[in-house]
């Protein structure tokens, strides 16, 4: 039986080579994959006997069994409402063994903009282990496409969020902050050449997003020369630091240039940590003048730091809007997604880290959960997961279906049993399988399961929204225009409703672009949606026509500042592409330049795409 590697991660502190170190690594990897069905009932018998005299185990009659079976029958497939109630009781303080026999050391909180609401998800210390040790599986495996990465640093931009705590006293925090603030990252980064980053301990946990953002700012580039690998956790977050650059990058200059901290960086133990790597530098300081004041900024990442092999950002689900931006920032360096995880648990990771963005796909780690699959099932050509009930009727549940037993192309929503205390519980990721590691599937990531927009019978997620998106801004090419941000609001408050849309555009032409060129996008975005929707539209008249909005450029840095301010966190922040809280849909509003509406209806015709093709 495959076991976890002890300390992967501080295998050079005690002495083996680094080489040693990724060879035992990867030797894991192939064990558990190749083992998968094996390791996954060792797990789930481990969480169940471990957990075998909890309150909710007792409470479903599980009596100490710990066999899949027994547990498939009788414990039930649950959303976070669901357990919203007992949650309640350890966030009060309740400590009796309700979830988990060890005790809840935290509470991590999920994304502000996955699902709409933050949740409250109890954890336990080994878990920093268990993430621990996913971290350390990445390097090594990079290491096998980008060798040498051990010689330099890394530039990655890494945030922490102020912490909150519940009336029991427990903690509340997104999981990064958890991870950044132990002692797997602090203590151990010294001792591991592939955390060797540019940033200091105490730039990323500065809680001031500006003081931290200027600081490694500064620090990446002193260390321009180093820098082998840049990155952030979303691919928006890096894009932010770009522009967080081009606006300052003349205080960044003099800093460099006098060797003295802008006096604005108040935090004095980021100052104690910047000051032992800013020193007097005009030369440098010169470079980066000539570089940023340039009329383009077409490559400045590999301009200002030219050693750098790749960017290690998540591109994948909307995010993937984002690469065209990339590439011209970095001069198409590769984008490479590393990693899937989220509060409820970490999953698995990208055992092809250069593959396009498109082609990206996670391996799960069977020792990270115990893992089961909820067929999700096609209607005209829309996932029907995204209207899936809170609760799961018999047949259903029996359609589950463990790690090992998912079928090639086949499109699942995921759920896991964790050691924490999570049981049979719906992530709220709907993924598809793109094929196997030995015994272990290799999963694409589709979209999470909720809806992004509905007015009626229609259910419009976002990957259908992206796409649509992506199809209407072509219009814009031929005048220089791209899509800086966006998002949506299903306005009910027309009769009948519509969709509208906030675009934030990156305007590069001296051409402006007529008012007839915004409502053939707006036209196109609705020829793109399911036929739903087009039914809806021309023959149903349930949805009113499709209005795109121009905002001001900025607006979206102000949402995300609204967000931050309201407890979002800048590592898990996501723009949202829908938006329904009335104060965000104000700020749009308020921040509107001209409205389009498209101009006809898209076009409809009863029964499948397919059969109109045939006749």
């Amino acid at each position: 039986m495959p076991e976890a590697p002890q300390n992967i991660s501080s295998a050079v502190v005690v002495g083996s080579s680094l080489a040693e170190k990724n060879k035992k690594a990867l030797q894991f990897i192939e064990d558990v994959t190749t083992n998968a069905d094996q390791v996954q009932r060792r797990v789930l018998a481990e969480i169940l006997s471990r957990s075998s005299h909890v309150e909710y185990l007792q409470r479903h009659g599980l009596n100490g069994r710990t066999d899949s079976e027994t547990f498939k029958k009788l414990l039930p497939v649950v959303t976070y409402e669901d357990l919203q109630p007992d949650i309640n009781r350890i966030a009060n303080g309740d400590t009796s063994p309700i979830f988990c026999v060890q005790p809840i050391s935290e509470f991590l909180t999920s994304s502000g903009t996955s699902g709409g609401e933050r949740k409250l998800m109890p954890t336990i210390d080994e878990e920093l282990e268990r993430r621990s040790l996913l971290y350390s599986l990445l390097m090594p495996v990079m290491d096998q496409f980008v060798p040498g990465l051990e010689h330099g640093k890394g530039m990655y931009f890494l945030f922490i969020k102020s912490e909150a705590k519940t009336p029991c006293g427990l903690v509340a925090r997104p999981v990064l902050t958890s991870y950044y603030k132990s002692s797997h990252f602090k203590d151990r980064r010294p001792y591991d050449p592939y955390t060797n980053y540019t940033s200091p301990n105490e730039t990323i946990l500065c809680p001031d997003s500006y003081q931290s953002m200027y600081s490694q700012l500064l620090c990446g580039l002193c260390q321009h020369k180093e820098v082998l690998r840049v990155g952030a956790v979303f691919a928006s977050g890096f894009i932010r630091a770009i522009r967080f650059l081009e606006k300052h990058w003349t205080l960044l200059c003099n800093d460099i240039r006098t060797g003295t901290l802008n006096p604005q960086i108040t935090d004095p133990s980021v100052r104690n940590a910047v000051s032992k790597i800013l020193k007097p530098d005009p030369k440098l300081a010169d470079f980066i003048e000539a570089e940023c004041s340039r009329g383009t900024w077409q490559g400045i990442i590999t301009r200002l730091w030219p050693n750098t092999k790749y960017i290690d950002v998540i591109v994948t689900g909307t995010m993937s809007q984002y690469i065209p931006t990339l590439d011209y920032y970095s001069n198409d360096l590769p984008l490479v997604c590393t990693m899937y995880a989220s509060s409820e648990c970490y999953f698995g990771l990208n055992l092809r880290p250069l593959c396009k963005p498109s082609e990206v796909s996670y391996t799960l780690i069977p020792t990270m959960a115990y893992f089961e699959f909820l067929p999700v099932h096609k209607n005209n050509g829309v996932s029907n997961s995204i209207s899936l009930p809170t609760s799961l009727n018999d047949k259903e549940q029996q359609e589950l279906v463990d790690l090992v037993d998912v079928k090639l192309g086949q499109e699942y929503e995921l759920i896991v049993t964790t050691y924490a205390g999570l049981y049979r519980y719906r992530v709220g990721d709907v993924l598809r399988v793109a094929g196997f590691k030995n015994q272990a599937p290799q999963f694409t990531f589709v979209c999470r399961k909720n809806v992004v927009l509905s007015i009626d019978s229609d259910k419009t997620d976002e990957v259908e929204l992206q796409n649509a998106t992506k199809n209407a801004v072509n219009h814009l090419v031929p005048f220089d225009a791209s899509l800086a941000e966006y998002t949506s609001y299903a306005d009910t408050t027309t009769i009948p409703g519509h969709y509208i849309l906030y675009w934030e555009l990156r305007l590069g032409g001296s051409t402006p672009v007529p008012p007839s060129v915004f409502e053939d996008c707006c036209l196109t975005v609705e020829e793109s949606l399911n036929s739903v929707y087009r039914q809806g539209r021309v023959s149903d008249k349930s949805i009113g026509p499709l209005e795109i909005k121009i905002v001001e450029a900025g607006t979206f840095d102000k949402l995300m500042d609204y967000a931050l301010s309201m407890g979002a966190s800048i590592n898990q922040y996501k723009t949202p592409r829908c938006v329904k809280f009335v104060p965000i849909v104000e700020l749009l509003n308020s921040r509107v330049l001209s409205t389009y509406v498209s101009p006809k209806c898209p076009k409809w015709v009863p029964g499948h795409k397919q059969w109109s093709t045939q006749n």
